[in-house]
């Protein structure tokens, strides 16, 4: 087991491929699948396309992957 998948699961991460990135809460994986809600399609020079029901990705097609620091405001 990869130590990331504990600490990223139920955080918004933004999963890149080689053409297009997602942005989602990471909910699960799923053998080589990972499950985002939540998500939104983007692409460069479109505006983020809002995706209807879960997106499921093939881990293989992920080039890397960025766990996006949370924002409450601790100050």
């Amino acid at each position: 087991m990869f130590a990331w998948r504990r600490t990223a699961v139920r955080k918004r991460v933004v999963v890149n491929l080689a053409d297009k990135a997602f942005n989602g809460v990471l909910w699960a994986q799923r053998g080589p699948l990972l499950v985002l809600r939540d998500v939104q399609l983007l692409e460069a020079g479109r505006a983020p396309q809002q995706v209807d029901g879960e997106g499921v990705i093939e881990r293989a097609r992920v080039e890397f992957t960025q766990v996006l620091a949370s924002t409450g405001g601790g100050g």
